[in-house]
């Protein structure tokens, strides 16, 4: 027996001797980012968009004003936070996008292939708010604004014995016969079950769709907005994160200059602290409702982009040593600290526009598009300087969604690249793939920008981002927790941070709690409770 084996041995030696050597595989190099500011701010203006400017603090007054701070920051520091180091260690760690990363535990390949899909999905009607803005952006060029009382068009609706931006009819002010026209409702498919919304005339043209089956034609003035809406974001990214990762020192800080000035103008005005009072007095009662919770367990993943890919993405252009847990609490307390002090920038104005019309601040207060496309505009018209306040905010809406849509492409761009990596070889190849990625994108979002295609926006808005994200990233932390080993996670961090500072160390404890035991449990009820809610409506 020893003798066969010294004699294969051999055999096998004087084989490997006269065949050729193995041509070794060549290593594509990885780019990097330009510096740790480029990171820190992209991820910082991939996280603060749209929805902590119109979305948190709509959610912080409707469930009980200073009280929803409790649920919020709960979810935050055993939710949120956890799984937002997660997805950036094992970015930087793998070095690879959100597809080719799992090579570390194959079985959870799918994950990446989920994340995929929502960013896909995000990707497809995010754009299309930042064609309205750029419709918005546009008219606000005018003077008076076309959506003001002082415009001719609107000279009808605002009636002698009404004041500031008010209305004889309150169904029908300038800027919702602007935005929403009233005077035909439409019932819509919304998270809260079937809601009735009003139907757009001006910009939306819903009043010639009857539903999900008749989209109607395509609006042309808002295909060309989300036509030049592609276009930046390919010219932005054309050069990978070597032209994004410069962009994002004007995108990820003008909008901050642009709050400050709206608080400080804001804090100037007649009825501002009515609405700052309506944000923030405390109902505690509704601690005790289990929407509450849901919509604080929502808003973070709406907020922190977390599960979409985009955080695993950039963070795999990071150098190895990078310090990732440093990142993580100056990236989430940027965000949330955003969320917060935009709604004093936002109800400061709605209180001074309730005010003036003489009602109270609920009835000038809304949610989503709303709060941005209605009761804003109204609050800006009522403003001296009105045209330039509306370009601001309208230029900072634009700036908050463009770096929002940096990160969700870079999670798709670089899941492909990182599958076919000759296309990185390829500058050619990269940019005609880029191009036909926004051109693609763009022709399926000329369904959302026809006379019916709020429907199908509010559609995909709605069920894209909530139940699918914490199915994807209650996976990603049993996986990594269970199948990877939470204890093997725990060491590669340390790995990367080669001189970790005592602090960090102690830090990694709590984070290991988490993603074994806080993190899956609030996931799970979380789940359960966005399932029973659905079954209610």
């Amino acid at each position: 027996l020893c003798s066969r084996r010294l004699s294969l041995f051999f055999k096998c030696v004087k084989t490997t001797a006269s065949s050729p050597a193995p041509t070794p595989t060549p290593v594509i190099p990885r780019e990097q980012w330009g510096g740790k500011y480029e990171f820190l701010l992209s991820c910082i203006g991939y996280c603060v968009g749209l929805g902590n400017v119109w979305r948190f603090p709509y959610l912080c007054y409707r469930n009980g004003g200073g009280v929803f701070l409790i649920p919020y920051f709960i979810m935050l520091f055993f939710t949120g936070v956890p799984l937002f180091l997660m997805e950036l260690s094992l970015g930087q760690y793998g070095a690879a996008g959100p597809i080719t990363v799992w090579k570390c535990c194959p079985l959870l390949k799918g994950i990446g292939i989920g994340m995929l899909c929502v960013s896909t999905l995000v990707c497809l009607y995010y754009n299309v708010i930042i064609a309205w803005t750029f419709y918005y952006l546009g008219s606000s060029f005018q003077s008076p604004l076309p959506w003001s009382c002082e415009a001719i068009a609107n000279a009808g609706l605002c009636g002698n014995g009404t004041t500031g931006n008010g209305s004889i009819n309150k169904a029908l002010s300038p800027t919702e016969i602007f935005w929403n026209r009233c005077g035909k409702m439409c019932a819509v498919f919304t998270c809260l079950c079937l809601t009735c919304v009003s139907c757009s005339e001006r910009v939306l043209g819903v009043v010639h769709s009857e539903g999900l089956h008749n989209p109607g034609p395509v609006r042309w003035p808002l295909a060309l907005c989300l036509l030049a809406a592609w276009i930046v974001i390919f010219l932005c990214m054309l050069k990978g994160i070597r032209s994004s990762g410069k962009v994002v020192y004007v995108t990820a800080t003008f909008p901050y200059f642009v709050l400050i000035v709206l608080i400080i103008r804001g804090a100037t005005l007649e009825g501002s602290l009515q609405g700052v009072a309506f944000y923030l007095t405390p109902d505690w009662s509704r601690l005790a409702n289990a929407q509450v919770w849901n919509d604080a367990a929502s808003q973070i993943f709406y907020s922190l982009g977390i599960g979409v890919g985009g955080l695993l993405s950039m963070a795999s252009y990071n150098k190895f040593d990078n310090n990732v847990i440093r990142d993580t609490l100056i990236i989430t307390t940027g965000n949330c600290t955003t969320s917060f002090f935009a709604g004093f920038a936002i109800f400061s104005i709605l209180g001074h526009m309730a005010w003036k019309k003489g009602v109270p601040v609920g009835e000038v207060a809304d949610t989503g598009p709303g709060l941005a496309f209605v009761a804003y505009p109204e609050a800006l018209a009522l403003l001296p300087g009105s045209v330039f306040w509306s370009i601001m905010f309208f230029l900072m809406l634009f700036m908050l969604g463009i770096d929002t849509l940096f990160g969700n492409m870079e999670g798709i761009t670089t899941a492909v690249l990182d599958e076919f990596p000759q296309l990185r070889t390829n500058t050619l190849h990269k940019s005609l793939f880029l191009g036909a990625l926004c051109f693609c994108f763009y022709l399926m979002g000329l369904l959302l920008v026809t006379d019916g295609g709020i429907y199908w926006f509010t559609l995909i808005d709605s069920f894209s981002t909530s139940f699918g994200l914490i199915i994807i990233t209650l996976f990603m932390c049993i996986g990594i927790s269970f199948f990877y080993g939470v204890n093997q996670f725990c060491q590669d961090i340390l790995d990367m941070i080669c001189h970790c500072p005592p602090w960090c160390g102690k830090v990694l404890l709590y984070f290991k709690a988490c993603w074994v035991f806080c993190t899956p449990f609030l996931l799970l009820v979380s789940e359960h409770i966005s399932i029973n809610v659905d079954i209610c409506c």
